[in-house]
């Protein structure tokens, strides 16, 4: 059975051996200590024994952005990364946000197929965003901005 709760700071070292594992080219330590807490919120994952995937959003203004989401590669597949994504839709619709918005590596095709599954359409693209290892790439990658409207009343 996977709990699902939202972690402080004493949680970092275990939100960066997941975010190592799953990225290319994860976030620093000092990137992950800022954003806990403030305007940002979270909900890591877990199952019997550790901590297996977590979501960090930020709140600007009415709008929140999904700015990281990980399942460790031992438990990608298994509907985890959607259980998360559809928690943080569902904290922006109680906390009545009227946008939410993510970025998504041109090349993460699974990412991509989960956000439209799930409302997300794309809105621009960001050219050279994500540094990139691809020697075809330059170095950088395209990032593909996605949104989805909430609470649209238009009575």
């Amino acid at each position: 059975m996977i709990n699902f709760k939202s972690v402080d700071e004493t949680a970092i070292p275990q939100l960066m051996a997941i975010e190592t594992a799953c990225h290319s080219h994860p976030w620093t330590l000092n990137t992950m200590s800022s954003c806990i807490g403030g305007r940002y919120f979270n909900v890591a994952a877990f199952d019997e024994v550790s901590m297996i995937g977590f979501y960090i959003g930020e709140k600007a203004g009415p709008d929140f952005t999904l700015m990281d989401i990980c399942v460790t590669p031992s438990h990608q597949g298994k509907g985890i990364a959607r259980q998360l994504l559809a928690q943080f839709i569902e904290y922006g619709e109680q906390q009545n946000a009227e946008n939410l918005f993510l970025e998504v590596r041109e090349s993460n095709t699974r990412a991509i197929a989960l956000y439209e599954n799930a409302g997300f359409t794309e809105m621009s693209v960001r050219k050279n965003y994500y540094p990139s290892d691809n020697p075809a790439k330059n170095g950088f990658e395209d990032a593909i901005l996605m949104g989805m409207a909430l609470g649209l009343n238009f009575s």
